[in-house]
């Protein structure tokens, strides 16, 4: 075995260190749009054999996410067994998501004007490349947002993603490492890593709840579900470490638990939470998709609405909680080796 690879934690390591460095390369084929293929793929052949019967319909869903959860799986199990470590390395990082997601916010702080006169004067040219900026990573309608609800959704995009593109694909990367320490031979960090990755595209690309897909996402979506509410509680608990309130652990936990509780998702509103109680600020209220106003729970209700100042701490105690996530998991490792 490789020196390397005799080491899994130090593998992930480096791959976390790798991501911070280079983030996705966009002349690199990056896995998740390989997934993305396959899921449009499958999902054409699904629609044709099943037609508009839900109950065909679930059960295409159920096939097309054991055949690309299982695949992608697979795939990384092969990557681990015959890889040089180098490649092994780089396609860890490419699970990872944590600098292209600090990129993609800065860039839409960055859009702002420094200056409100600015924005009284012009505010709709003033507003337009940060609206544009903002546009390619939520969901939500951004063309008519003011400079606030521009702040607002950076601040959420920036917590909620923090847990689906970095925190989630880490702890099962790390979960899998800790696997392969006991038996090189079983599925390792990219294996489980990728196969997380493949629910996650899978609820983003099928998760909704209109149309064919109300049946058709359902598996995916709630395989996806079970796999981020582990890390996005994990994150929870450890986010007042890095924000200089470590006897706050369990009571930030409880807030963000208590306020994201009326989100319909499991694990977005919790997130959300966590990190708005950790930078002390205010999130939620009404966004627009596609046209139709919609209403989330206010979170850290009373607090300070986001300024950029706010946001760009969200995403410093992202890195700061990656590090401690590390450190943990080498400490548990060690006391690990020790004891056997």
């Amino acid at each position: 075995m490789q020196p390397l690879l005799s080491n899994p934690l130090l593998l992930v390591a480096l791959a976390c260190g790798l991501d911070r460095l280079v983030g996705d390369p966009r002349w690199c084929p990056h896995p998740v749009v390989v997934m993305g293929w396959w899921i449009t793929l499958l999902r054409r052949g699904a629609e044709a054999w099943a037609g508009t019967r839900a109950w065909k319909l679930r059960l295409a869903g159920g096939l097309i996410t054991l055949v690309l959860v299982g695949g992608s799986g697979l795939a990384g199990w092969g990557v681990e067994q015959l890889a040089p470590t180098p490649l092994l390395v780089v396609a860890l990082a490419s699970a990872l998501a944590g600098r292209s997601l600090e990129q993609a916010v800065l860039q839409v702080l960055k859009a702002l004007p420094d200056s409100v006169h600015t924005v009284q004067k012009q505010p709709g040219q003033a507003l337009q490349p940060a609206r544009q900026a903002l546009a390619w990573i939520v969901g939500r309608d951004t063309a008519d947002l003011d400079a606030p609800e521009i702040l607002r959704a950076a601040a959420e995009t920036a917590s909620e993603n923090a847990v689906d593109g970095l925190f989630a694909p880490l702890f099962w990367m790390l979960l899998g490492a800790g696997i392969w320490s006991l038996n090189p031979a079983l599925p390792g960090p990219l294996a489980l890593a990728w196969g997380f990755k493949a629910a996650s595209t899978l609820d983003s690309m099928l998760g909704y709840r209109r149309g064919r897909l109300r049946w058709l996402g359902t598996a995916g979506a709630r395989l996806d579900d079970l796999l981020v509410w582990l890390p996005c509680r994990l994150v929870a608990l450890g986010l007042p470490l890095t924000a200089g309130q470590p006897g706050h652990c369990f009571s930030l936990l409880a807030a963000a638990l208590r306020d994201g509780a009326a989100d319909p998702s499991p694990n977005a509103g919790v997130s959300q939470a966590a990190y708005a109680h950790a930078a002390g600020v205010q999130l939620g209220g009404c966004n627009r998709y596609g046209g139709q106003l919609t209403s989330k729970p206010l979170l850290a209700q009373g607090l300070p609405a986001p300024d950029g100042a706010a946001v760009r701490h969200m995403l410093e105690l992202s890195r700061r909680l990656e590090l401690v996530w590390l450190a943990t998991a080498a400490v548990l490792a060690f006391i690990t080796k020790t004891l056997s």
